[in-house]
C-alpha cells in the first residue's frame, strides 16, 4: 500500500509541476492558482507520513529553480505554509467540507502574504487586490475536487 501510495504523490506532484510549467500569459497567469501547494496540502491531509514540511520545501526549491526567483522563496512559502497545515493536520481530517474550505483557503491566502513579504523584501513585490487571486482560483480548485470525490480526510482503513 505504502509503494501505491508513494507513486500516486509523485505522480500528482509531477502533473501540478507540469501544469506549473505551462505558458501561462496575461489573465490567465493572474489566475493560476498554486498547483503544488494544492497537491502538498492534500497530501498533507491525505498522507502526512509520506508528504511533511521537508517534502514542502524539497518541492519549493524546485520551484525556485523552474521559475527563475529569487532562490529559496517558494522554498520558504512552501514550508510556513506546510508547517501551520500540520498544526492543525489532525483536527483538519475531522471538519466538514466547508470548514476544510476555510482552513485551505487561509493556507492559500498565508502562502500569498509570506511571498509577497519576500518579495518586497527583494525589490519584486507589487501588490494589488488581484495579486490574491490565485488564491481565490485556488479554493476553488480546492472545492471541484472535493465535489468529484477527491476525498482530503485520512482513511484509518487501509492507510
Amino acid at each position: 500500500m505504502h509503494k501505491s501510495r508513494l507513486k500516486s504523490i509523485y505522480l500528482s506532484l509531477l502533473l501540478a509541476f507540469i501544469c506549473l510549467l505551462f505558458p501561462w500569459s496575461g489573465l490567465a497567469l493572474k489566475l493560476r492558482p498554486d498547483f503544488m501547494l494544492l497537491v502538498i496540502i492534500y497530501w498533507l491531509l491525505r498522507a502526512p507520513n509520506l508528504c511533511n514540511v521537508g517534502t514542502a520545501w524539497f518541492i519549493g526549491l524546485c520551484v525556485d529553480l523552474a521559475t527563475g526567483g529569487t532562490f529559496g522563496q517558494y522554498a520558504l512559502v512552501y514550508t510556513v505554509t506546510a508547517y501551520v497545515a500540520v498544526i492543525y493536520q489532525r483536527r483538519l481530517v475531522l471538519f466538514n467540507g466547508t470548514q476544510q474550505l476555510v482552513y485551505v483557503f487561509l493556507l492559500l491566502i498565508i502562502s500569498q502574504i509570506v511571498l509577497l513579504i519576500l518579495k518586497t523584501f527583494a525589490g519584486t513585490g507589487l501588490f494589488g487586490w488581484d495579486y490574491f487571486l490565485p488564491s481565490i482560483t485556488g479554493i476553488l480548485m480546492w472545492q471541484i475536487a472535493v465535489t468529484l470525490g477527491l476525498n482530503t480526510s485520512r482513511n484509518t482503513r487501509g492507510s
